[in-house]
């Protein structure tokens, strides 16, 4: 059995119109769901919730990236929503217009805290984020995501 490739075009929203982190979340969570990646929407956005509690997931810069592991996620999973008008992740310098929701299964190791790193690698360069403000395509932006957090 291969792995689902960890992002997809029908997990891609580059007009993301949610006003508030859990909103943002669930839309992308939603997004899962539909994929078959996450088997029960409320136990996956609970288990969000309470990561997010311990500690923000709003990075300088524009970035949000909410994540956990969930007894409801089936494989390591990215999703991206991209907001025009931003939503609040608790980043210092305000609220972010591009959002990872990274959902990994509950006994999956560490992978997801590889994506979390790839992903942290690149997000500081300026090219990687301006591509992703910048893109009109969900598969095109699935695949550059896979190819530089791979």
């Amino acid at each position: 059995m291969t792995t689902p490739d960890l992002i997809t075009a029908d997990l891609v929203d580059l007009g993301l119109d949610a006003t508030d982190k859990h909103g943002a979340t669930r839309a992308l969570a939603e997004r899962l769901v539909s994929a078959g990646r996450v088997t029960d929407l409320d136990l996956f956005l609970k288990d969000v919730a309470a990561r997010e509690e311990q500690m923000a997931t709003g990075l300088e810069g524009g970035i949000g990236i909410p994540h956990c592991r969930s007894a409801a996620v089936t494989a390591p999973t990215l999703a991206f929503g991209r907001s025009d008008a931003g939503v609040d992740f608790g980043a210092p310098d305000g609220p972010a217009k591009l959002i990872f929701l990274i959902a990994a299964p509950e006994g999956g190791g560490s992978e997801h805290l590889k994506v979390l790193a790839a992903l942290a690698r690149r997000l500081v360069r300026a090219e990687f984020k301006q591509n992703l403000l910048d893109a009109t395509d969900a598969a095109a932006v699935a695949g550059y995501i896979r190819q530089e957090v791979a």
